[in-house]
């Protein structure tokens, strides 16, 4: 991400704000082995690819890992985008559904709307970070009764020096425009704003720089604590969510000039 913000020219402010904690005692993701192998789902909902290999590696340590692989094999499989698919691929897997770009929950809910019927369906969702509770209702709209299986979560990072500095600079006005690449990333940063100026006094300081959100999954989140994000990348890529950027500042600054 700095390289590319050089590239164009910028100053990066890189501040680490997030950290993988894996799920040691991972009692719900083996509840879910409990109910897969006793027959009890009838669809898994795979939304990383990390995730996907996580859930298998907590279940193996209870199961065979082909064991696992063949009862997947007789559920239907569900996939948010190319990550999990490709991981299901190496695992000869059969995809029943996925969601088209951005590959959000959004599209996965019309998409699981247009070519199946959940009604009196057990799915289960592999969980990233925080629940997505809004994905979770439309899938009981659509009949299905919902199980978790979560297999990571995102914690502070251990030294937050960095990123209470960032977040105090961006209060002090001091940034042209906030990069923001996960909903994970926002909760974090609004945690720390919290700890140190004030939650409120940061959003209304950031409301004042141009907010960029690498897609739409990350915008939900911004938008729920109040910052509506100026650019959302398209496709949601770092080299196009720096690019996008730099295109808002220079109109901007072309506004400004008129």
């Amino acid at each position: 991400m700095q390289r590319l913000i050089e590239r164009f020219g910028g100053v990066a402010t890189v501040a680490p704000s997030m950290r993988e904690i894996p799920l040691e005692q991972n009692d719900e993701a083996l509840a879910f082995g409990e109910r897969l192998f006793a027959g009890e789902i009838d669809a898994v909902i795979f939304l990383t690819g990390v995730g996907a290999r996580a859930l298998v590696d907590a279940l193996s340590t209870r199961y065979a890992t082909e064991d696992v692989l063949s009862q997947f094999r007789r559920t239907t499989l569900i996939v948010r985008g190319p990550k999990p698919t490709a991981v299901l691929k190496q695992w000869k897997l059969d995809i029943a559904h996925r969601a088209p770009e951005p590959n959000t929950w959004r599209e996965l809910i019309e998409t699981l709307r247009r070519e199946t019927d959940l009604s009196g369906k057990t799915v289960a969702v592999q969980e990233y970070g925080r629940p997505n509770e809004q994905f979770y209702q439309e899938l009981r709209a659509l009949g299905a009764t919902v199980i978790a299986a979560p297999v990571y979560r995102w914690a502070l990072p251990e030294d937050t020096a960095p990123l209470e500095a960032a977040v105090r600079s961006a209060t002090d006005g001091d940034f042209d425009a906030l990069l923001f690449t996960s909903a994970n990333q926002v909760d974090n940063c609004l945690e720390i704003a919290d700890r140190t100026v004030g939650k409120d006094r940061f959003i209304t300081a950031v409301k004042q720089s141009a907010v960029c959100s690498i897609g739409p999954t990350c915008s939900e989140a911004l938008v729920s604590v109040g910052l509506m994000p100026d650019v959302e990348a398209s496709p949601p890529k770092m080299g196009q969510l720096v690019r996008a950027a730099f295109e808002c500042l220079a109109n901007r600054a072309e506004e400004s000039r008129s």
